[in-house]
Parts: C-alpha cells; structure tokens; sequence
C-alpha cells in the first residue's frame, strides 16, 4: 500500500507511482470522492468545461426561445404516455 505524509500546511505529495497511474502531470486537478464516511477515492481532473468548446457545431439558422418553447409544448418534451 502507498502511504504519503500530510505537512503542517496540509499538502501531501502524491507519489510518482500513483501520478503515474492517475495520468497526473503538474498542473492538473484531483478530486475527492467520499464514498462510505472516512473513506474517499482520488480521481483526476484534468479537463474543464472550457475543453468542450467547438466540440458541436453552430446551426444553420438560429432558433428562437419562443420556437423552442412551441416545439417542447407540441412533443411533450419527449415524455411518452
């Protein structure tokens, strides 16, 4: 099992073979997950909403919220009886 010390400030180093594992590179973020109380899980998160600009393109022609209101209002927005 790999251990690690926390300081006086309350920073650990987290060791190479656990960076390694979790793709870590300076810079990136971890997140902390408790799931049972005391007892957590370490997740990398190495991309922001940012990233996802540009992924879907823009539409030809715009939409309106009042045509999006009417189409929601005509398909029951998608709830099937």
């Amino acid at each position: 099992m790999t251990t690690a010390t926390v300081s006086s400030k309350g920073q650990i180093t987290i060791p190479a073979q656990i960076r390694a594992s979790l793709g870590l590179r300076p810079g990136d973020r971890v997140e902390f997950i408790e799931f049972e109380p005391g007892q957590f899980a370490i997740r990398a998160v190495t991309h922001s909403v940012k990233s996802l600009k540009g992924m879907t393109r823009k539409p030809e022609t715009a939409v309106s919220i009042e045509d999006m209101n009417a189409a929601i209002a005509v398909h029951g927005a998608g709830i099937r009886k």
